[in-house]
């Protein structure tokens, strides 16, 4: 009892604030990057005091797009690039490259948690970009920068120093050889907003994908081509990824959602006789455990037989697709090559696929439909739709066996 009593002294009494005053208070106020995709992404711009962590692969474009975002936050407010892992010289020729040499950012390279937490509490700036968190470390600390202590002790004494001054607050992480961000799953609990930069890093497009966000919807996606000035946002992403299309068996052309974008993309598929035991299976952009899954229905569901073959599927652009609509599109493909039948080249394909073979509904079927006919599409292969607009381009089939019998050729 008297451990409880004690414990209770310690501590002090809270000031509570009414909900509507502080609903109502200038900091709620967002700072915008002014790059359309970056702001959609975030949910309508940066949240003041908010704590963005940001991810990738090596080479991606981290640091180019922070740069970016850096030198537009700069026109109308204070900013702070902290480098662990080059010098303030390296930074600004990044600058100087993406256009941002004369933008209004101050720049410092520390790899001492203590000092760039000082200075954000001494200090009024509207954003503060550390790069990277896994480059950082505390005094008190004993172990390595990088260590999951490290980590953790570093990440929450910038996120109270940057809450305490109601600054908004950048990290990038690293990324495991998974892909997972490398630290303790702490880090990601603690941030408000949890950001990852995906694609190839030699080609294709980037997609910016919010994994957390505690102020705005996680299903907006940003797409970004790496150009000679940085990333650039790609304002018709579909026409770019048909420009090249050849018609071809094994090729069909899937009306998929990034987000609450629309974007039509091409699935590839080679099917050939397997020179080995076990058949080969492959997959870029789409996960293999749902193409094996996807491939033994086909077996079972249909005449196609696919036991000795290997089967390979590309989705064109280096976008990684996790979209259940992509299913009718891959079994499609799979079916075109296998048969060296070609799909019409004014169709495109959507749809769930169950193991029974049937074609199930997917969201944002009339956003898939109107983006095809906005391309000229003439025929969309997919599940049924309630309250079928007249004119629609739908063509609803019921089962995967209905679709491969009556639109391959």
């Amino acid at each position: 009892m008297s451990g409880n009593g004690s414990a209770i002294k310690s501590g002090k009494t809270l000031s509570p604030v009414a909900i509507a005053q502080a609903g109502s208070s200038d900091h709620n106020q967002r700072i915008l990057t002014e790059i359309k995709d970056v702001d959609l992404v975030l949910g309508g711009g940066i949240v003041r005091g908010s704590v963005i962590l940001i991810a990738g692969q090596p080479g991606i474009g981290k640091s180019t797009l922070l740069m970016q975002i850096a030198g537009a936050v700069s026109q109308g407010s204070s900013v702070l690039y902290v480098s662990g892992e080059e010098s303030v010289h390296q930074v600004a020729m990044r600058a100087e490259r993406l256009g941002s040499g004369k933008a209004a950012i101050e720049l410092v390279s520390s790899m001492s948690a203590d000092d760039i937490a000082q200075t954000i509490g001494s200090s009024s700036y509207d954003l503060v970009i550390v790069d990277s968190i896994q480059t950082i470390a505390m005094e008190s600390v004993s172990s390595v920068a990088g260590s999951v202590s490290q980590i953790t002790n570093c990440a929450h004494l910038l996120i109270n120093a940057a809450k305490n001054k109601n600054t908004a607050l950048i990290l990038v992480g690293h990324v495991t050889k998974e892909g997972s961000i490398a630290g303790p799953k702490v880090l990601e609990h603690v941030v408000d907003t949890v950001l990852q930069l995906e694609g190839d890093r030699y080609g294709g497009f980037k997609v910016l994908r919010s994994i957390k966000n505690r102020f705005g919807s996680t299903n907006e996606a940003g797409i970004f081509e790496m150009v000679e000035s940085g990333l650039r946002t790609v304002e018709n992403p579909s026409e770019a990824l048909l420009s090249e299309r050849q018609i071809t068996d094994g090729s069909i052309v899937l009306a998929t959602m990034e987000g609450s974008r629309p974007v039509l993309v091409e699935v590839q598929a080679l099917v050939n006789q397997t020179s080995y035991g076990y058949p080969k299976r492959a997959a870029s952009g789409i996960d293999l455990n749902r193409l094996n899954v996807l491939i033994a229905m086909l077996e079972r569901r249909t005449k196609l037989e696919l036991a000795d073959k290997d089967i390979y599927i590309n989705i064109v652009g280096g976008i990684k697709i996790q979209d259940p609509g992509l299913d009718l599109a891959v079994c499609m493909a799979i079916g075109s090559a296998a048969k060296a039948m070609v799909l019409n080249e004014k169709i495109v394909v959507y749809g769930e696929v169950g193991l029974s073979g049937e074609v199930r509904h997917v969201p944002f079927a009339d956003k898939r439909l109107s983006e095809s006919k906005k391309l000229g599409y003439t025929i969309a292969i997919g599940p049924a739709m309630k309250n079928k607009p007249k004119g629609s381009i739908l063509k609803e089939v019921k089962s995967v066996k209905e679709a491969l019998n009556t639109y391959l050729v």
